[in-house]
Formats: C-alpha cells, structure tokens, sequence
C-alpha cells in the first residue's frame, strides 16, 4: 500500500558543522537500511552509487533500470527511487550535500548535466576508465580517513569535480554530444533551470524568472529556444508536472492536497492544468 507521505533522508542535518560528504560501502549500507531503501523515498542531498554487481535493478522515479558491472547511477536531490529486494549487492555509495557544491558555474553545469538528465540518469563506465575513477574514489577516501589535515574538505570537493567531470566526458563521448561550457546561453539555461528549482511552488512567471536573471522575457524564450526547443513556460510547467506525478504515484495524498503542496490553491485548476499538460486528469494517470 502506499504510504501518505513520502519519506525524505538527509546527511548531518542535525550537524551542519560536519563535512557534508560521506562514502559509504554499498553493500554495509543495503544490509543497514533494508526496509527503508527498498521502498520509494528521496533524499535532501545528492547520491551517486556505483555498482559492482551484474545483476538486480533500481528504480528512478517513473523507470527501472536493469543494473550492470560499473553501472553508475546518479540520483539528484528530492527524486523518488528504490532499490529492489538484492540484499547481496556491492560497490560504492557518494553522498553529498547542496552546500558542498562551489555554486560556480562548473557546479551548475554538473548539477543540471549529470544529475538532472531525464533520459539517461545512468551508464556503464568503460573499461579503460575504470582506474580513472576507481583513483578519484581511492583518493576521496584517503582523504575521508583524516578529516584533521589541512585542506583535506577542498581536496574532497576538487576531487569529487574531476570525479564528475570525467564521468561526464565518458556520458557525451557516448551520445556524440559536445560539452558547452563556455556557451553563454547554456550557462544562462541552467541558472533558470536553477531557479526554478527554488521557485516553481511559487506560481513565478516567464517575467519573474526572466527578471531574476537579470535578462528580459524575449531573451529567456531565445535562451530556451535554443537550448532545448522549449519555451521557458513549458520548462517550467513540467517541473511542476513532474512533482504532481511523483505525488500521485508514490503517496496517497488526495488530489486536493497534491495541489496545494505544488502551489495551487484551487484544486480544480490544477486538475485542468493538469490534464492540459499531461492528457490525462490526476485521478486518471493515478489509475
């Protein structure tokens, strides 16, 4: 049966003046937490697990993947997933808060490229890159082993970054896709993508958005256009559809309150909104 709510774990909430990373021993960690992983909850922070084994799958949100030798999955904050019932299952677990991120622009890129991929939010790593990035790991946990050296949460972060990097090097040489960097309008992108993150509960408009960024409405819809063949409107309705689904999906909240903890406070109107989005009313798509 599903439950009301969805659970929702955190890393050092109560201990802020800890270092917000840890990595932990997937298979100590499955064994540990056996009821509560394998039933759907999310996270306050972000999650890469790394897997050893060749066999079993996980669920993200709406998909199940089948897992793989070095499958690596990346689980961005607030999304819904689960592991299935393999208690036996190996490999590594990152764990690493919002905070520990730089918020430059290379930490936006790997937030909205790497975590926030719809289509794939997981690939095998090659062979020929596996020493690479067992590397990274071996040296994030030397430096995890004596948290009182100089410097050592900055070699952590660095270190994580290349991890990431690589990772996501491997993720476009495999989709024939060039990396943007130092494209103005993708930068622009994932700074709107990042705010409404923060806001889509708010009901802000293209103009809110575009005046938070320090743009105009035309010059956000050229940005999106070109970015993704969207305009900034249809961007932003989907973040909220997707948490409306995830709501439906994973709890038992009436539509009523799926409504109103996504910002709407007339029910009927999210319903139409809704079924205008998605082709199906909430108490449809429910089933």
């Amino acid at each position: 049966m599903k439950p009301k709510r969805i659970e929702q774990y955190h890393l050092h909430k109560l201990y802020p003046q800890k270092l917000q990373f840890e990595i932990y021993d997937l298979n100590k960690y499955r064994n540990k937490n056996r009821d509560k992983a394998a039933q759907p909850h999310s996270h306050s922070y972000y999650q890469i697990i790394w897997f050893f084994c060749n066999e079993g799958t996980h669920t993200v949100d709406f998909k199940t993947y089948d897992i793989k030798e070095n499958t690596i999955l990346f689980i961005s904050k607030d999304q819904i997933h689960a592991f299935d019932n393999n208690l036996n299952v190996t490999g590594w677990l990152i764990h690493f808060n919002e905070s520990f991120f730089a918020h430059n622009d290379m930490d936006i890129f790997l937030k909205y490229n790497v975590f926030k991929s719809p289509k794939k939010p997981c690939y095998i790593i090659p062979k020929g890159n596996l020493e690479t990035a067992s590397t990274y790991l071996k040296l994030m946990k030397n430096e995890l082993s004596n948290r009182n050296r100089f410097g050592y949460e900055d070699i952590i972060r660095f270190t994580l970054k290349s991890f990431l990097i690589g990772l996501e090097r491997i993720h476009r040489t495999n989709n024939k896709q060039q990396l943007k960097l130092n494209n103005a309008y993708e930068l622009q992108f994932y700074k709107f993508k990042e705010l409404i993150e923060a806001h889509y509960k708010d009901g802000l408009s293209v103009k809110d958005y575009a005046s938070l960024l320090n743009i105009s409405s035309k010059t956000l819809t050229t940005i999106s256009k070109n970015i993704v063949n969207k305009s900034p409107s249809i961007i932003i309705a989907e973040r909220t559809v997707l948490q409306a689904k995830r709501l439906l999906k994973f709890t038992t909240l009436q539509i009523g309150e799926v409504a109103f903890k996504i910002g709407f406070e007339d029910p009927s109107y999210f319903v139409k909104f809704f079924k205008r989005h998605v082709g199906i009313s909430p108490s449809g798509y429910r089933g």
